[in-house]
């Protein structure tokens, strides 16, 4: 079972460098693509159009502005820009508990930062969608689904092509932005809990803010579980590690264990 894949790592590892690089790279992806995105979304609210063009130029700006930061993180930290996608990764056995922590909060502070510099350079609004909460809930978990489980196709997979690097961060993009187009105007179609943290975080607005967390970690769970049993061969074991790291430090049929002691000895 992929839970039986899941390592906790050490501390040695939180505080080595390319990790905090790693989580550097989460923090300023995340920081980009949340001023874009909420930036476009708080310019929307000034203006009056058709809620359909509108919509439409939501799925754009936020395809193109994921494409072009998980392009950039990619050789980094794996391009995740998003706690739903490495908690996938976490539950797949992809990315230990410390790296784990260590994105989430570097994710977290990149959203929260974006929105302080939306609110006080241009002073936008950045109050957060109000969802219904069943509703929303089960929107979340499937269009976490869809991406994470786009994730897993084009960045984890070990048997993925050497393509993947370009080709995951137009396909996450453009899930995304087909996604917004499904049920954005009703839900919010966040599918990365850390944009509407610092929009609630920043305008301290936290009606049903839970269903971005809940719906989104389900979503990113089943995404992992289901491509990790049906998918990945039981005896491979991949951590998504940056490639300078990987490609220098990683040999086929090595264990997650084992490489994290060749690059952090305990």
């Amino acid at each position: 079972m992929p839970s039986s894949r899941i390592v906790i790592g050490n501390l040695k590892e939180a505080t080595h460098p390319d990790t905090l690089k790693a989580a550097l790279a989460e923090f300023i992806s995340m920081l980009i693509y949340v001023f874009a995105a909420e930036g476009f979304a708080a310019s929307s609210r000034l203006t009056s159009g058709d809620l359909q063009a509108q919509l439409i130029a939501a799925a754009i700006n936020h395809a193109f502005a994921l494409a072009v930061v998980v392009s950039v993180a990619t050789n980094i930290s794996g391009g995740h820009v998003n706690p739903a996608v490495t908690f996938g990764a976490f539950v797949g056995g992809h990315i230990t508990l410390c790296r784990t922590i260590l994105y989430w909060i570097a994710q977290l502070l990149g959203s929260v930062v974006a929105c302080l510099l939306l609110k006080y350079s241009v002073g936008a609004e950045v109050s957060p969608f109000a969802p219904t909460p069943r509703n929303a809930a089960v929107f979340e978990i499937v269009t976490t689904f869809g991406l994470v489980y786009t994730f897993y196709e084009t960045s984890i997979d070990p048997k993925r092509s050497n393509s993947g690097v370009i080709i995951a961060p137009i396909v996450s993009g453009s899930i995304v932005g087909a996604n917004i187009l499904s049920g954005g105007a009703f839900y919010g179609a966040a599918m990365n809990p850390a944009a509407p943290f610092g929009q609630a975080m920043v305008s301290w607005t936290w009606n049903n803010h839970w269903v971005y967390w809940l719906g989104t970690f389900v979503g990113a769970a089943i995404a992992s579980l289901v491509y990790e049993t049906i998918f990945i061969p039981k005896n491979i074991d991949h951590e998504q590690l940056p490639i300078s790291i990987s490609r220098a430090n990683f040999i086929e049929g090595d264990s997650i264990e084992s490489l994290c002691q060749k690059l952090i000895p305990c």
